[in-house]
């Protein structure tokens, strides 16, 4: 029709030759790897925030009345390292999902010399904490290196 402009719509790519779309696609991924770390800390504070509830001390990776061993018992009976078990199995439940499968048997033989670690400490609440501490800056580095790969 005469006087009227019809066309299409100048896409981002058109616009600069096509080299946005490598900065696009960064920006993608390096938000999507910062979606990524906040949903294991937002679903972390989530189950540790039900952990708080009022009520017995409740780890996530046992049932605390079925405890018996040193350290198990002491997990129960200490809010800070409930909260350190809930976050070391919440980040070690995300992370065992996300792993290729030939890395999944190292991660979890660590896990395995972890619990070694943590019931050697018997009742020693420093002994256990420093365990968790150890873990979780493994796990934590794993994930981060899930992170900078992308893109998602």
């Amino acid at each position: 029709m005469p006087g009227t402009s019809v066309g299409r719509r100048r896409s981002r790519a058109d616009s600069d030759g096509g080299h946005g779309s490598d900065a696009l696609l960064w920006a993608r991924t390096a938000a999507s790897g910062r979606w990524l770390r906040r949903g294991v800390i937002w679903l972390t504070a989530v189950v540790i925030s039900g952990a708080a509830l009022p009520g017995k001390v409740a780890a996530a990776s046992f049932d605390c009345g079925a405890a018996r061993a040193a350290d198990e018992i002491a997990i129960c009976h200490s809010q800070a390292l409930s909260d350190l078990d809930v976050r070391m199995a919440t980040t070690y439940g995300i992370l065992i999902r996300l792993v290729a499968m030939g890395q999944r048997g190292m991660l979890q033989d660590g896990q395995r010399a972890f619990l070694a670690s943590r019931a050697a400490c018997g009742a020693d609440t420093a002994c256990i904490a420093a365990a968790y501490r150890d873990r979780l800056a493994i796990l934590d580095k794993a994930v981060d290196a899930i992170v900078s790969r992308g893109p998602y």
